[in-house]
């Protein structure tokens, strides 16, 4: 199966083509569409030396509110800019200050490229920590004595990255749940949806043990009680999917895969029950063209025209 980038591709080649070092000034005026309603503006507004690379996101506002500004400060440093009206983050490249060997500058491509990875990290990275937090202030207490703030974990973060679906993260002293709320718009979308998450809890019993839990229902989990904007009334046109990482997933050095891994998950999920679709589509209609070529070959090639009565008239036969 096809795993998706973490990046965006065109934006990635864009930068690699003008970070060369031997790569003549050009002007960039181009938009960009990504998944989840993402778009990015890369042009050269002063000069062709100067680069504006800015991007516009649905849910910018909750990723603020969990500390998004914080890491692309932190990731962009210098390169943040003022923001390009109409977009929500920019950064500004000065091409002609880009040294180093061709490793450096398709490292600093693949940096900017990644910049809605690193906006929509900040929630599941503000839930590492509340969980470190938890773990810590757990550890002091017996699972009777502690406090239930303690027992019932952090508030749930809510990421409405799409006009009908969210991603809600919630942080716990032993766990950090991920939760996706996802619309099925067809009764074949919903279920291909649970063969596939069939396929993740078969693969997690049989070999990969160590995978995070997965579980699929039609109803809001337990975790998402009191939390405004869930839908309950559309029956299973809504499916939620839990991804539960235990603290093997939640370790500093895992930290950064495990972001970028669960990130993808919904695009790579409908993606591929889209690719599914397709595929038996194709098989039907290969299907179908053999049994039009068996039908064809059991017609006669030289068909009757003629024929003659006993008396010896003859008459014309009709095609069927």
């Amino acid at each position: 199966m096809l795993l998706l980038d973490y990046q965006n591709v065109l934006i990635e080649s864009v930068l690699k083509e003008r970070f060369a070092q031997d790569a003549p000034p050009a002007s960039i005026d181009q938009t960009v569409s990504d998944f989840d309603g993402v778009t990015f503006h890369i042009s050269t507004p002063e000069t062709k030396t100067k680069i504006l690379l800015s991007i516009q996101i649905r849910c910018f506002r909750d990723l603020v509110q969990h500390g998004a500004e914080q890491v692309l400060q932190r990731e962009y440093g210098d390169y943040v800019t003022s923001t390009e009206p109409g977009y929500d983050f920019s950064v500004l490249i000065d091409v002609e200050g880009i040294t180093g060997e061709k490793e450096e500058r398709d490292a600093l491509a693949l940096k900017f490229a990644l910049l809605k990875r690193n906006a929509m990290a900040a929630p599941f990275e503000a839930a590492y920590q509340e969980y470190y937090q938890l773990k810590e202030e757990a550890s002091k207490f017996t699972s009777e004595e502690a406090p239930k703030g303690v027992l019932e974990g952090g508030q749930v973060k809510a990421i409405h990255y799409r006009e009908e679906e969210a991603i809600y993260v919630k942080a716990s002293h032993d766990r950090v749940t991920v939760i996706f709320s996802t619309i099925f718009r067809e009764e074949t979308d919903r279920v291909f949806g649970k063969v596939f998450i069939q396929e993740f809890v078969d693969a997690r019993r049989r070999a990969i043990q160590n995978a995070p839990q997965v579980l699929f229902r039609n109803d809001p989990p337990l975790e998402l009680q009191g939390v405004p904007g869930i839908k309950t009334t559309d029956g299973e046109k809504v499916g939620y999917v839990t991804f539960v990482l235990f603290p093997r997933h939640l370790t500093p050095q895992r930290m950064e895969d495990v972001i970028s891994h669960i990130q993808t998950f919904r695009d790579y999920f409908h993606y591929h029950i889209k690719a599914s679709k397709a595929y038996i589509h194709s098989r039907m209609r290969k299907r179908t063209a053999d049994f039009l070529q068996v039908l064809r070959r059991a017609r006669p090639e030289n068909e009757e025209k003629e024929r003659k009565t006993a008396s010896g008239r003859t008459f014309k036969v009709q095609g069927s």
